[in-house]
């Protein structure tokens, strides 16, 4: 061919015949014909990208399973910084277990027994500061000074937040619906 022929041209003559030698080389280093495939598609991505600078006459199939090896190893790189990926029910499951051995108090016990659909029910009708204070400390374990940064209020607003909505929403569970709200006491007692 040649060296007046598009470069698109000249890729596919010269790079689309290892096709098979790419192909069987990714599936010995994934274990995957899907992962293989990818892998040589995302080759096949990068060589194209920089076949310009890829100097005629070098060898192109060493060249080419360079590239290969770089992708696939630096894929397992990145794969390695993820934390691992866990099925939703796993996690879920994983996560109540380590609610019930955290559990110190009768409430925190009680809450993990709970049907996740009543507990869920009783927070949706609390107020939104109560529940969103209520699921930032309990469910996502932030200190109080953190909740007091992400929501943008004092420190002790946090504090008398989540000590009424835990207290609204043990009335709310356990069906006692007296301790709603102090304005609704009598005063008579």
């Amino acid at each position: 061919m040649s060296d007046s022929a598009r470069p698109a041209d000249r890729f596919a003559d010269q790079v689309l015949p290892y096709a098979r030698l790419l192909h069987s080389t990714a599936l010995r280093l994934t274990g995957n014909p899907a992962d293989a495939e990818d892998l040589v598609q995302e080759t096949y991505t990068k060589a194209y990208a920089s076949f310009g600078s890829f100097q005629q006459g070098t060898n192109l199939r060493a060249w080419l399973y360079r590239i290969q090896a770089n992708t696939f190893y630096g894929s397992c790189r990145i794969r390695g910084r993820r934390p691992r990926e866990l099925p939703l029910e796993a996690a879920l499951e994983s996560a109540a277990a380590e609610r019930t051995a955290v559990a110190s108090s009768a409430e925190d016990t009680a809450l993990a027994r709970m049907p996740d659909p009543a507990l869920k029910q009783a927070l949706r009708e609390l107020p939104s500061q109560l529940s969103a204070t209520i699921y930032l400390a309990d469910a996502k374990r932030y200190s109080y000074a953190e909740i007091a940064k992400l929501t943008g209020v004092p420190l002790g607003t946090v504090m008398s937040r989540l000590h009424r909505g835990r207290k609204r929403l043990r009335a709310r569970l356990t069906g006692d619906q007296s301790p709603a709200g102090p304005r609704q006491r009598s005063r008579a007692a």
